[in-house]
Formats: C-alpha cells, sequence, structure tokens
C-alpha cells in the first residue's frame, strides 16, 4: 500500500499540475461517478490546493468541493503532457483533468470520491487520523498521547499502523522505524518509553521527505562508496530482507505477520533486542 511519503509526493505533482490551471476538461470513465455528474459539478472551478495527510489525497476546487482519494493497494496518480503514453490502461482510469498542459490521471482509485469541505472535516475516515508524519511541524504531544490511550499489551509495530495513531506510516517505514530506534516491534506499548516512539518518528522524518524528493523511492541504507543500488537490491535495513543477512550484524533478518491484518514486519532479533 502506498504510504505517506509516496502520497506527498503525489500531492506534489498533481498540485503543480492543477493550481493555477485553467481546467479544461474532467472526465469521469467509471460509471458510478458519471452518475454524480462529477464534470458538471466541478466545470468552471479552480483547483485551489492538493494537500495529503497520512495516505489520504484531497483535490481541492473552488466552491467547497474537494476530491477525496485513498490508492488502498493498487492506486495511482499520474500527471503526463498532452500526447504522453500513459503507463497504463485508459479503461483502468477513474478520474481525468485535464489543463493546457498536462492529464491528471488517477488509476484504479478504490476511493475516490467528491465531497464539501465541511465533510472532509467531519468524515471519519479523515477526523479521526493522528498527526501525519510527514507535517512540517509534527504534533510530538498528540502523537504520545494518542499512543498511551491505545491498548497498553498491543505492540509499537502495529500500533504504528494504525493511523489513527500517526498517519502515513506503514509496513515500510513501521519496519525501518522500529529498526533505526533499536526497539523489537513485537514489545507491548506498555515498555516501550516515550523517547523510544519518538525516535521512531524523529528517524522516519527526514527520510520520509527524502523520499518524498525522490518520487516516492524509498531508500533508508546505501553502502560506502556507492551511490547507486546493484540490480533491484533494497535500499533498506530490514524491510523486505526477511531471510537475509543484517546490514550491521550479519543476524539472519526475521519476517512475520503481525496484528489483525497479519502485515508482515522485519527486524533483527540481535540489534532490536
Amino acid at each position: 500500500m502506498p504510504e505517506g511519503d509516496t502520497i506527498h509526493s503525489a500531492a506534489r505533482r498533481v498540485g503543480a499540475a492543477l493550481v493555477g490551471q485553467e481546467i479544461v476538461a474532467i472526465e469521469t470513465p467509471q460509471a458510478r461517478h458519471r452518475l454524480d455528474r462529477w464534470p458538471q459539478r466541478l466545470a468552471g472551478r479552480a483547483v485551489r490546493s492538493v494537500d495529503a495527510h497520512g495516505k489520504h489525497l484531497l483535490v481541492r476546487f473552488e466552491g467547497d468541493l474537494t476530491v477525496h482519494s485513498h490508492l488502498r493497494m493498487g492506486g495511482s496518480w499520474r500527471v503526463y503532457r498532452h500526447g504522453e503514453r500513459w503507463r497504463r490502461s485508459p479503461r483502468r482510469a477513474w478520474l481525468i483533468i485535464r489543463t493546457p498542459e498536462h492529464e491528471v490521471v488517477q488509476f484504479d482509485g478504490p476511493v475516490l470520491e467528491l465531497m464539501t469541505d465541511g465533510r472532509t472535516r467531519s468524515d471519519l475516515r479523515l477526523a479521526a487520523l493522528g498527526p501525519d508524519v510527514l507535517a512540517p511541524e509534527l504534533d510530538e504531544a498528540d502523537y504520545l498521547r494518542r499512543l498511551r490511550e491505545d491498548d497498553p499489551t498491543r505492540a509499537v509495530g502495529d500500533a504504528l499502523l494504525d493511523q489513527r495513531n500517526l498517519a502515513g506510516v506503514g509496513n515500510v517505514w513501521k519496519s525501518e522505524g522500529c529498526y533505526l530506534a533499536k526497539i523489537d516491534p513485537w514489545r507491548t506499548l506498555s515498555r516501550v518509553s516515550d523517547d523510544e516512539v519518538l525516535a521512531v518518528v524523529r528517524g522516519v522524518r527526514p527520510l520520509m521527505r527524502a523520499s518524498v524528493d525522490r518520487g516516492g523511492r524509498v531508500e533508508t541504507y546505501r553502502p560506502a562508496g556507492q551511490s547507486r543500488s546493484p540490480g533491484r537490491e533494497r535500499r533498506t535495513w530490514v524491510y523486505g530482507r526477511g531471510g537475509l543477512p543484517c546490514r550491521a550484524c550479519s543476524t539472519e533478518i526475521r519476517a512475520r505477520g503481525q496484528g489483525d491484518d497479519n502485515r508482515t514486519t522485519y527486524w533483527c532479533p540481535s540489534c532490536q533486542s
């Protein structure tokens, strides 16, 4: 599932293409959106801003209307110049916004809806979100309060995936964050100090911001003297490296499903003991 860095990167690209530009046409190829008359409702409205909060992207139009998107596992936002070949089939397009220079396309949108600005503030899917991990100034007190109000027997790795605690962290950054903070992701919240859970978020924030600048490409580890990763080798400390030796101590990286959704957690049993 795309995590906060991917969504913030998409918001940056989409915003650069839409904000302040003339909207020439809006197309909604999927039947359910055609029935909602999106093109007619958005006709003549300029885009005010494109924002991200956690894994949610919001295209805000003039006149109190916002397109809300959550990509789940397979969705994506793409920006093309007119005449540029699309990388996905047009049949998978859910929303197309055209300007004189660009086509902004949302593909495979499991959550794509038009709502009022007021509803974006009251809808529980958005209103219940924790602080955005990529906010310019993270509200650390709110983050700590939410974790401490969670079930104290819950594993910290599972709690970090709960978007009500911290919005934008997914499986990649949960695993990498716990490794960087040297926290066993299976420890319960009752056995993790405030300083330790703050170390997780403070460790991943600069790396996630760098990922936004790279278009959402994750890189937490780079070998000394190497500027490019050979082949498809992951540039992570633990994520996706189950069964391989730890880059720091050579202990075999472990991988196991965690939480109600059984999301795979990666960790080094030595470095994170």
